[in-house]
């Protein structure tokens, strides 16, 4: 007997089966306006290889993307230029084919990558210890968090409203599981308020994190801080652009803890929002608590060089109700990518792109403020700033009918980023327009 299957009957039984009613629930995170709202014939008439790659060419062809358009969108993901060599190295097979190494010493390339990785990190960062296998800046804080929480035995965890927003609802997903306690503190101007962090400071605070530059550009004074969480005994996280590390002194030669960051910048391109790579790095007191995995250097019975899979916690894998973690897959593709970013910049080459960064910001500074257009907040910043704007979202309209991408609208006002890939006409061009709105 032939089986007839019922479509409706089976997507309503595996729906069942997982707690839903309807097919909207299994996509309740996508806003109504970007749903399909009539249901194209997704299957007409069979097309050729040649009509199908047209086709598909048209669709791209409605996007706009930052090979097009100038970009100033930041807000965390950065249109840095990626050297031709990263995207030669990274098409070789071995490398993007390569996955978690459950048989980690048989994998000798992808475990010598993920070590390169860690030690530039360290290098990067001034910390002891680098992990591997973190999503992104954003899930890298929580596992941060969760750690320092881990190794305090405390649940309260501070953190100023200058940090990226995301990051924000990220922790307070984390804190669900009741291992930690987020307070959010209120800044000022832009930047932190340290006489309110001294104040909420306690026995009971586990870290204070602090952002830098934070989500609005700025740079934060982070002594202060440093020294009130250190004399109660608390953990200083900071989440960092690994850009500015090219000119900006090291978390470790600032008294940090921890350090984490949204690694994109180091040879990822923006990609629609990831995949992304978080990177996470401590000092040496937190080597065996570190979520994600960690590789060392040996060598083998015959005296060769090898790498081993130093620290992987089991509980991640076979016991996760025991788990301080459930960091598992493997971020090596994008980690390979940092590596092949730095090593082909190098130590001199990334000053440089920091202080492109910073002097391409200060030149926007000076024309935007020529054509009227004034800071939202006077205060030290490196490549991103936020600009006064009466009609942020009519701006970036306007903006796109020119040929350019604007910056992240806030209320009454937009944040621009600035990188390396940006010029002087670009800039020009951009606080013409802007400056526009006064004789609006």
């Amino acid at each position: 007997m032939k089986f007839t299957p019922n479509p409706p009957a089976v997507a309503a039984e595996m729906l069942a089966s997982i707690g839903l009613n309807d097919l909207d629930q299994l996509f309740l995170d996508i806003h109504d306006e970007l749903k399909q709202k009539n249901t194209p014939e997704f299957l007409g008439r069979g097309l050729s290889e040649m009509e199908i790659k047209n086709h598909m060419q048209q669709i791209a062809a409605r996007n706009i993307n930052v090979d097009e358009f100038p970009s100033f969108l930041g807000a965390g993901a950065y249109d840095h230029y990626i050297p031709a060599v990263l995207e030669q190295l990274m098409w070789r097979s071995e490398f993007y084919t390569a996955y978690t190494p459950y048989q980690a010493e048989i994998s000798q390339g992808i475990l010598q990558a993920i070590f390169e990785y860690q030690t530039l990190i360290c290098n990067l960062t001034g910390m002891d210890v680098s992990n591997a296998s973190m999503y992104d800046g954003g899930s890298a804080l929580a596992e941060a968090c969760s750690l320092a929480c881990l190794h305090t035995r405390r649940r309260q965890v501070l953190l100023p409203d200058t940090i990226h927003p995301e990051y924000i609802e990220i922790l307070k997903t984390y804190a669900l599981s009741g291992i930690m306690e987020i307070k959010t503190v209120p800044g000022s101007e832009g930047a932190y308020d340290p006489a309110a962090f001294k104040a909420m400071i306690s026995s009971e605070t586990a870290a204070v994190v602090i952002q830098q530059p934070n989500f609005f550009g700025n740079l934060e004074e982070i002594r202060q801080l440093e020294e009130a969480i250190h004399d109660n005994k608390g953990v200083l996280i900071m989440a960092v652009d690994p850009i500015s590390l090219g000119i900006l002194k090291s978390p470790g030669e600032m008294g940090a803890d921890i350090v984490v960051g949204e690694g994109q910048s180091l040879g990822s391109s923006l990609s629609f929002g990831g995949p992304y790579l978080g990177f996470l790095a401590a000092t040496s007191k937190f080597l065996r608590k570190i979520p994600g995995r960690i590789v060392g250097q040996t060598v083998d019975t015959r005296g060769n060089r090898a790498f081993v899979l130093t620290l992987q916690a089991r509980e991640q894998h076979i016991r996760r109700e025991k788990a301080s973690s459930n960091i598992c897959s493997n971020q090596a593709l994008n980690a390979l990518a940092a590596v092949i970013y730095l090593t082909a910049v190098g130590p001199r080459g990334l000053r440089e792109i920091a202080l492109r960064c910073h002097q391409l910001a200060s030149f926007a500074q000076a024309e935007l403020e020529r054509q009227g257009v004034k800071l939202l907040y006077d205060q030290p910043y490196f490549k991103e700033f936020a600009v006064k704007l009466d009609d942020p979202a009519g701006m970036n309209r306007r903006l796109l009918e020119k040929g350019m991408i604007g910056g992240y609208e806030l209320p009454g006002a937009m944040l621009l980023a600035f990188t390396e890939k940006r010029n002087q006409a670009e800039i020009e061009q951009l606080a013409e327009i802007l400056g526009g709105q006064k004789n609006d």
